[in-house]
């Protein structure tokens, strides 16, 4: 048997993949097809109640199941598409990205003389750590968002799981000056590896949420998304020239 639902809350393919997989560990369900504008069909052995499968979704809240009864008005799903300015979409990233760069730059200024390739070392040091701890907040919720536009992600689930760490061990290599050639080398193939992805995502000019901030913000992937990523590759490959 089949019954369909709406699930309020769904805002990217990150959400669709999230619900689809926490509605299909019920037991009893057979297989869930859920859509971007909050459509659901749940495929069952045996009826299973609306908060059974409300329930599957409780570690995630802001998704809200409700069954549709035919002939009746359809559930009302909040729209999150109001029109917002560069500046409140983009707010939190921004304000990261300032504190980093303020934060890399003092301590240029408290030293001798103004260090290029210190001053990207400590950057990029700062940039992985803060980044990989907003994505630790939340991985399974990072790695279902990561894996609707990251190319790797896509095939492997498990990639999305592990990426948070990669970025958190590559901040630590900056930090500590590790090996600047295996440092630099592993960042540049893997924001090489990721900046495909966005822009394959930008290309297609289809709704993704950005994951760079793991689940805590809604941020819309944009050329925002893309630029952080060619940056850490250019810097990334500036400071492998120099050491090759």
């Amino acid at each position: 048997m089949t019954h369909e639902y709406k699930v309020a809350g769904i805002t990217c393919e990150g959400c669709v993949s999230k619900v689809k997989t926490q509605l299909e560990k019920v037991p009893g369900v057979m297989a869930a097809a859920v859509g971007l504008d909050g459509n659901v069909e749940v495929t069952m052995h045996h009826h299973i109640t609306t908060p059974e499968l409300q329930a599957a979704l409780r570690d995630y809240p802001k998704y809200q199941l409700a069954e549709v009864a035919h002939n009746a008005p359809a559930v009302n799903v909040p729209i999150e598409d109001v029109p917002r300015s560069f500046w409140q979409t983009y707010k939190p990233i921004l304000l990261l990205f300032g504190y980093i760069l303020g934060a890399t730059l003092l301590v240029e200024l408290a030293a001798d003389a103004f260090d290029w390739m210190r001053w990207m070392r400590h950057f990029m040091a700062g940039f992985f750590l803060v980044f990989s701890f907003f994505k630790m907040l939340d991985v399974p919720a990072f790695a279902a968002s990561y894996s609707s536009y990251d190319v790797v992600a896509r095939r492997w689930l498990g990639w999305g799981y592990i990426y948070p760490f990669v970025e958190l061990a590559l901040g630590i290599l900056f930090l500590i000056n590790f090996n600047p050639l295996i440092t630099n080398g592993l960042t540049f193939v893997v924001m090489g590896i990721s900046t495909i992805g966005v822009v394959q995502s930008l290309m297609a000019k289809r709704r993704f949420q950005c994951a760079c901030l793991g689940a805590v913000f809604n941020l819309p992937m944009s050329n925002i998304t893309l630029f952080e990523d060619v940056l850490m590759v250019l810097m990334s490959g500036a400071m492998l020239w120099v050491h090759l």
